[in-house]
């Protein structure tokens, strides 16, 4: 079993026990969507001293949890599984990490990225739109499937333009991905 340095913070201690089944590691629980002042120090205190990876559910909670510890937490790293890898068994449950198998945490987490904060941006809606990736009847499909094959999740048009400066993704890497979605495309054609 791999071992985790860095502390993997989780929403809860379902969360926390499908990380612990996939990985051993340290977790630290945000119990919930709210995160109070005293859980951000503590998670500074841990980004200073271990590292910490934020691991939160694929939702909108998820999301907002993610970026008030990137914006008050410099460095933090993310890991990220797809909207379909945390769908629970159950037709009541909720959408989360507590649901995803531990092969798909594994590679989560053996996949994360560290923000950095670009100045000039790298991209620009124009890609987006050349690529299919906005103003398309089927750029929502491929920007899913671009955040698949990057590691960075989903995100509408303007959300993924960030995403792809957030965490450093260069243009070659970009192509390489529309490339692959493009070949994709021609095989369910």
């Amino acid at each position: 079993m791999d071992k985790i340095k860095e502390v993997i913070v989780v929403e809860g201690k379902d969360d926390t026990k499908q990380v612990q089944r996939a990985v051993l590691a340290d977790t630290f629980e945000t119990n919930g969507s709210a995160l109070s002042k005293k859980a951000l120090e503590q998670i500074k205190k841990l980004q200073q001293s271990r590292g910490v990876i934020v691991f939160t559910d694929p939702d909108f909670n998820g999301e907002r949890l993610r970026k008030l510890i990137d914006q008050n937490v410099p460095g933090v790293k993310h890991a990220f599984i797809r909207r379909d890898q945390g769908v629970p068994t159950e037709a009541h449950g909720s959408l989360g990490v507590e649901h995803a198998s531990s092969a798909t945490i594994l590679a989560a987490l053996q996949n994360v990225y560290t923000t950095t904060h670009v100045l000039t941006p790298t991209f620009s809606n124009q890609d987006l739109i050349k690529a299919g990736l906005a103003g398309s009847p089927v750029a929502k499909r491929r920007r899913e499937r671009l955040g698949e094959l990057l590691g960075i999740g989903y995100g509408n048009a303007k959300q993924l333009l960030k995403r792809l400066d957030l965490f450093a993704i260069d243009r070659p890497t970009f192509e390489r991905a529309v490339a692959q979605l493009d070949q994709e495309g021609k095989t369910h054609e």
